[in-house]
């Protein structure tokens, strides 16, 4: 058996239907493989680094292994980015990159490149393995390594002579399983008795209770608690929740400010929040002033490294969350408030007019598109609408990557998240200028006939650094403004249905349920410059505090 097929037979045991990549010279034998594997589909896509956002979006939402791939040198170097915001969102994906040939390394041979130590920084693992005889450990290895403690990317580079070299031992192992990293329980005890003992606090939640969402509501409850969240965990927890107050960081929300800076809460309870810039409104050291600090995660570098602690608790939040609730009820007894007032007041966003603004446009698409929609939200001025205006109103409802913030980010996303839930309504939400660096995905898209609508805000620049400047330096460079580009007409001549619309006039629930109703995606461009001020100011304020 090939090189090359043992480790497609690994991945196949291992649950792999697809993998997100370009095909080329040197992982060719992969890809004649592949011709012969009707179980594993290849997603061919238009640039290598749209898809590690694709495999790291399926990793995310199928909580399953995703693999990447592409050829050595700029195949390569074009999957660094994806590597970088997988392992900034702890999703296990296996980057496979191909090399030249053995004999070859070091004689400047065609896109060589050695990968190793450059996907190193940014994965748990990096090896190029170039004797046939190691191939199936390491590929078994870097599995277990992906998906081990605290999931994230791995990387393997096989050179092209070794893939189509036979295996000496094609045997292999069970297909590779997370285990939960289980907390404490004299430790869950200690928190429990904390949090009883000083009755009041309030929970700081980041996107780490994706996977116990009602048994954080359920703590709330039992504790009469005010939650707010992080920008990353927006859309785990319904708006309407009582206990919800709403977003605390980047483009955050003022009643969330106002309660984090208020004296009137004696714990912070910091549940799967690594606390970086975005999440802590530029590491505000309101977070934890004057409070007793707990912090629940399953990454044990994150406690202590910016925020001191007074308990750390390790372990998965699906296991520590759970285990608590049953602490605190047990000694807090049956009977239990859930009614935190206080966070009546802050509701979802209404329209308030028909004016042609961006929140407005945003507020009638969400009232127009299936509760059940997931949105995924690309980097850009309609990203601090999105987190600040938009409602929740269904689980795992945004996926929003604002702490890498990968222009382009969410067009792969939005392809991955439909091939992880097919079942499941996706609007991608992105902008000219991400548009302009991974739009041609779009035709990934209609080649497998997934149904996303892609709404293409187009303001002719690049707006988040437009108006950041103009709120900080008081002016902008001619260079942030392009010439107007019909991007509709763009999509059209790509073969894909589209509308564009020039006011709230063309935004028409008929003009969007038209696009719903295709089999295939579609676009809706929203040609619109606001000229209003975008809610991140906090930012603005942070960067303006350089350079004084």
């Amino acid at each position: 058996m090939k090189a090359a097929r043992l480790v497609l037979d690994h991945l196949k045991n291992n649950g792999i239907q697809h993998i997100f990549g370009i095909p080329a010279g040197s992982v060719n034998a992969f890809f004649d493989e592949l011709t012969q594997m009707e179980d594993i589909t290849p997603i061919v896509t238009k640039h290598e680094g749209a898809a590690g956002y694709m495999a790291a979006a399926y990793a995310k939402y199928s909580n399953h292994l995703s693999v990447c791939i592409a050829c050595s040198g700029p195949g390569g170097t074009n999957l660094v980015t994806g590597a970088a915001n997988a392992m900034r969102e702890h999703l296990p994906v296996l980057f496979i990159t191909g090399a030249v040939p053995v004999n070859t390394i070091g004689l400047n041979a065609s896109q060589e490149l050695d990968a190793e130590p450059i996907f190193r920084p940014v994965t748990k693992y990096s090896m190029t393995v170039k004797d046939v005889n190691n191939v199936r450990d390491e590929i078994v290895k870097a599995t277990q390594i992906a998906l081990s403690g605290v999931p994230g990317p791995v990387h393997i580079a096989i050179p092209i002579d070794v893939q189509h070299q036979q295996v000496p031992d094609a045997t292999l192992p069970a297909p590779a399983k997370r285990a939960l990293v289980e907390p404490n329980a004299m430790d869950v005890r200690r928190v429990a008795e904390e949090l009883i003992e000083r009755k009041t606090g309030y929970i700081l939640a980041g996107q780490g209770i994706r996977s116990a969402v009602d048994s954080i509501v359920e703590l709330a409850e039992l504790l009469d608690w005010p939650i707010v969240t992080t920008p990353q965990a927006k859309g785990y927890i319904p708006e309407a929740h009582p206990q919800l107050v709403g977003v605390y960081g980047f483009a955050g929300h003022e009643a969330a400010s106002e309660l984090v800076a208020s004296d009137e809460h004696e714990v912070a309870l910091i549940i799967g929040s690594s606390l970086g810039e975005t999440a802590t409104n530029n590491y505000n050291a309101n977070i934890t002033k004057n409070r007793y600090t707990i912090q629940l995660d399953f990454d044990a570098s994150v406690f202590n490294r910016k925020y001191e602690v007074d308990i750390a608790l390790l372990g998965d939040i699906s296991l520590s969350i759970p285990q608590l609730v049953e602490e605190v009820r047990a000694l807090k007894g049956t009977g239990y408030a859930q009614s935190y007032a206080a966070a009546q007041e802050v509701a979802a966003t209404t329209l308030e007019s028909r004016e042609y603004t961006t929140k407005n446009v945003l507020l009638s698409l969400q009232q127009m598109l299936p509760t059940s929609t997931r949105y995924t939200v690309d980097i850009g001025e309609f990203m601090s609408y999105v987190i600040h205006h938009m409602s929740v109103v269904d689980s795992e409802s945004y996926e929003i990557n604002v702490h890498f913030g990968a222009m382009g980010s969410g067009i792969g996303s939005a392809i991955g998240s439909k091939l992880a839930n097919p079942e499941r309504p996706v609007v991608c939400f992105t902008g000219d200028g991400c548009f302009f660096m991974h739009g041609m995905e779009l035709l990934t898209a209609k080649e497998h006939n997934l149904p996303i609508l892609f709404v293409v805000m187009n303001n002719a620049r690049l707006g988040m650094v437009y108006h950041g400047h103009n709120l900080q330096f008081k002016r902008t460079h001619a260079s942030f403004e392009q010439e107007p580009v019909n991007i509709s007409a763009m999509a059209a001549a790509m073969g894909l249905k589209t509308v564009r619309v020039d006011s709230m006039d063309d935004l028409t629930e008929e003009n969007v349920n038209e696009l719903l109703a295709h089999q295939g995606p579609t676009v809706l461009e929203v040609f619109l410059q606001d000229n209003s001020t975008p809610p991140m100011g906090d930012r603005v304020k942070f960067l303006s505090s350089f350079g004084k």
